[in-house]
């Protein structure tokens, strides 16, 4: 595991690979900063900061490199030439919430989830932008909406409860949209997942919040591996470089003791390790037409 970033970051989160620019994208959600870089040989060079008012929960990209990026209560699209426009507002002005994690389903919708900013509740939604410029919810009921990851032949999406310690399935129809029962796919007995990954071998890899881990679960939810990460607050994971074939792992300052940071000085770096089996592509975002 090998610290890619010359810098640390309060709450690194949600790594994409964007192939076509052969670059990095990830956020820090505390500071409201998207960030791109390189990635070569396990190193990762930031080479653009994007700022936001407010806090930032996720980031993706279109063919085109438009920017779709999870401001703190509604969606931001920033264009290849610097231009913002505002889409569509997901939580109420004043309410105590804010985005999180998200991502593109194979169809390049936009799907992005919720978390209280006063403690767990029962009551955070996850929604989809759809290609007509709606905006529906799959969930209403979630605790702390997490990490998104879809089967290689887009029938099944994975999505995290991260205070229910729970990673849920479902049955998804890319073309439609339609999704099937929500059903426990795996649960963790100790830590909290966050962000995950799905590799082409169908093994869903989770970051382990307060466990300073990763683990590798097979497709029906048994443990296979598990990857100790130097930093207790691991946050997400993404596969990126032209083969899919590196791992990076975000991780954080945020919510670490004194005590904790002094152990673990690289807290809020990003880190790398080379893998065998390649992971997924990330759907570029497909903008709504309407």
């Amino acid at each position: 595991m090998t610290p890619a970033t010359r810098g640390t970051y309060q709450l690194a989160e949600g790594p994409v690979w964007d192939a076509a620019r052969n670059r990095l994208l990830w956020v820090d959600i505390l500071n409201g900063l998207v960030l791109e870089g390189t990635v070569d040989r396990g190193l990762i060079e930031v080479t653009a900061e994007h700022r936001f008012d407010g806090m930032v929960g996720a980031v993706t990209t279109s063919v085109d490199g438009t920017l779709l990026v999870a401001g703190q209560q509604h969606l931001i699209v920033v264009h290849p030439d610097g231009t913002r426009t505002d889409g569509p507002r997901i939580i109420p002005v004043g309410e105590p919430r804010r985005l999180n994690d998200g991502s593109t389903d194979p169809a390049g919708r936009f799907l992005v989830g919720t978390l209280s900013l006063q403690g767990p509740s029962r009551a955070e939604v996850l929604v989809r932008w759809e290609h007509d410029g709606r905006v529906t919810s799959l969930d209403t009921d979630l605790a702390l909406s997490n990490g998104l990851a879809w089967s290689a032949d887009g029938t099944l999406m994975y999505s995290v409860d991260t205070e229910r310690r729970t990673v849920f399935v479902r049955d998804y129809d890319t073309a439609t949209g339609k999704t099937g029962d929500r059903r426990v796919h795996l649960t963790l007995d100790d830590g909290y997942p966050d962000g995950i990954a799905l590799d082409a071998a169908g093994h869903l890899w989770v970051a382990v919040w307060g466990g300073g881990e990763v683990r590798r679960f097979a497709p029906d939810g048994t443990l296979t591996d598990r990857i100790a990460v130097p930093a207790p607050h691991t946050s997400c994971v993404a596969f990126a470089g032209p083969d899919l074939r590196t791992l990076v792992v975000t991780t954080a300052i945020a919510e670490l003791s004194d005590e904790q940071h002094r152990l673990h000085p690289d807290s809020g770096r990003l880190f790398t390790i080379p893998v065998d089996v390649p992971g997924l592509p990330v759907a570029a975002w497909a903008p709504p037409l309407y």
